[in-house]
């Protein structure tokens, strides 16, 4: 139970963090860019959205949630505050459920000792849910083409296990085999190819695309980066109160 519920808490206190930090990062640097190219939706590609497993990156909720269908019969939140709640909630509840991910991975190879060791994974994180499927499915803004949605999903879910079971290989295991296998497995997914739509057509301003996944992309490395300093943090203040040699939650 003391196992559960400290790993727990520490996920709750970085994922609470990371989630409104990153909340402030899109409110000044994505959410303009979704916006304008939210003014290009009548000039066609109308019905084509965001909402692929990419945005599922921590640092791209608010994305997903501009990207919502505008057929006129979905919900979507009001532009405002409504609309900025709803993105600090998604980044939050992202936040603590990667944070679980984080401390969960962490564990079994020893745990984070301090904030040092937090970041590290963090950048391990970054570029397992960020950096490896971005390269093949790169963060998209409204209007813009999509493949198959089932097809991306099935991509970017295959990309992120291959690059997370390639990277522990390289990292825990010491020999030259296993690094080579760690290898073939983050490259695998690049070698296959991400889905593409039939046309890249899009009445998007050229450059504006460039600017909102370089925006979305190094926020999502200063969440990445958060997340996992605060998860070496807590989890030191943790064990530091329970007043033991241990150096694991369990």
């Amino acid at each position: 139970m003391n196992l559960f519920r400290n790993a727990v808490f520490a996920a709750a206190i970085a994922g609470l963090f990371a989630g409104l930090v990153m909340t402030a990062m899109q409110t000044f640097a994505t959410v303009p860019l979704i916006l304008q190219a939210e003014t290009f939706e009548g000039a066609g590609m109308s019905g084509h959205h965001h909402g692929t497993a990419t945005a599922a990156t921590a640092g791209a909720q608010d994305e997903a949630a501009a990207a919502e269908d505008h057929d006129g019969g979905a919900w979507a939140p009001a532009d405002g505050f409504e609309r900025f709640a709803f993105t600090a909630l998604a980044n939050i509840v992202t936040g603590i459920g990667f944070a679980l991910l984080l401390v969960a991975a962490s564990e079994f190879a020893g745990g984070i000792a301090g904030w040092r060791q937090g970041v590290f994974w963090g950048f391990a994180g970054f570029a397992v849910f960020t950096l490896a499927p971005g390269l093949g499915l790169p963060p998209e803004l409204p209007t813009m083409p999509t493949a198959d949605l089932m097809d991306r999903q099935v991509w970017w879910i295959a990309t992120v296990a291959a690059t997370a079971a390639g990277l522990a290989l390289i990292a825990f295991r010491g020999s030259v085999v296993f690094s080579l296998v760690g290898v073939a497995l983050i490259v695998t997914p690049h070698l296959i190819g991400a889905p593409q739509p039939a046309s890249h057509e899009s009445p998007l301003p050229d450059g504006l695309h460039h600017q909102f996944v370089v925006a979305a992309t190094v926020t999502s490395l200063i969440f990445w980066v958060l997340l996992g300093g605060m998860v070496g943090m807590v989890r030191q203040h943790l064990l530091a109160t329970a007043g033991g040699p241990s150096k694991s939650f369990a």
